[in-house]
């Protein structure tokens, strides 16, 4: 791991663009409702449909899964993998004794469901600009999310967490920095990791090719889009990482490198942490479902 890349490079106002950005979330009015729905159903949890004002003022929406008469349980926000489709409330997104939340970023239905296309990529959308960058506005609904689970009765506000996979992951770990209420954190194949050393190599991926695609289409775009991913690179967020958090690399991953997840790993000061690696690409292992759901009940139960 000698390459330049693998090594943290912080702006020196990471933590005020941050503090910033994640002072406007917290601060945002919090509007939601919940509501029945018939189209997901698990045994052992009431499902039920959520909506909220996301930090643009457009609703967003998601869903909300509990234990059968559950009242003030640990809890966790499952986040979404790079997409625009919802994730379901099946055996990843639940975990018995736990209540569990999730959102869909692009005010799509709470169990919307599409094919990713490079047309409908948004991986590119203001990224000449940190402040415009579409992940900025990501973070802060995902912040007003945990908000939303939060106030839900079903719900320990003393025991909330964060998990996901890809996307999800590199975002449960971002909010753990900007919080204090995400406690401890799972986190799959954690995107967005030691970007100077991804795009010094070449990139014929897509999503992630929607960034150089973008970069190569303006003058001085590699520099512009470079200086944006240093204020969201998950490499820069794990040297701030505080809180338990354990985290899965695929040995066969082509999206996520197990050389990003370990840099990712090595760059946070936590101790209470732990790397695990699994002969996988880029997908849901089932070793995640329990393995996800006893890190979690060690840190919040």
């Amino acid at each position: 791991m000698s390459h330049p890349g693998f090594e943290p490079q912080v702006p020196e106002d990471f933590d005020a663009f941050w503090q910033e950005t994640a002072a406007e979330a917290l601060a945002a009015p919090l509007d939601f409702r919940r509501y029945p729905q018939g189209e997901q159903s698990r045994d052992g949890f009431e499902i039920e449909a959520v909506s909220f004002r996301g930090i643009d003022g457009s609703t967003k929406h998601g869903w909300i899964a509990a234990p059968e008469g559950a009242h003030r349980l640990p809890s966790f926000l499952w986040i979404p993998p790079y997409s625009r489709w919802s994730m379901l409330p099946n055996e990843y997104g639940t975990r018995p004794g736990f209540v569990s939340m999730s959102l869909n970023f692009f005010g799509e239905g709470p169990f919307h469901q599409e094919t990713y296309s490079v047309e409908r990529g948004y991986f590119a959308e203001g990224v000449m600009e940190p402040s415009t960058f579409i992940f900025r506005r990501m973070a802060q609904d995902a912040l007003i999310a945990l908000r939303v689970m939060e106030a839900q009765s079903e719900v320990d506000e003393n025991r909330m967490g964060a998990s996901g996979m890809s996307q999800g992951a590199g975002m449960a770990m971002w909010l753990s920095t900007l919080t204090p209420k995400v406690r401890a954190v799972a986190a799959d194949m954690p995107f967005f990791g030691a970007l100077r050393w991804v795009f010094d190599q070449p990139v014929r991926r897509y999503p992630l090719k929607e960034l150089v695609d973008a970069m190569d289409a303006e003058p001085l775009g590699r520099e512009r889009a470079m200086y944006t991913f240093s204020y969201f690179d998950t490499l820069h967020f794990a040297t701030r990482v505080s809180v338990p958090t354990l985290v899965t690399a695929g040995l066969k991953d082509p999206a996520v490198r197990p050389e990003q997840v370990r840099a990712i790993f090595s760059a946070m000061p936590v101790t209470e942490k732990e790397l695990v690696e699994i002969d996988w690409g880029h997908d849901w292992h089932p070793s995640m479902i329990e393995r996800n759901a006893a890190w979690l009940r060690r840190y919040l139960v």
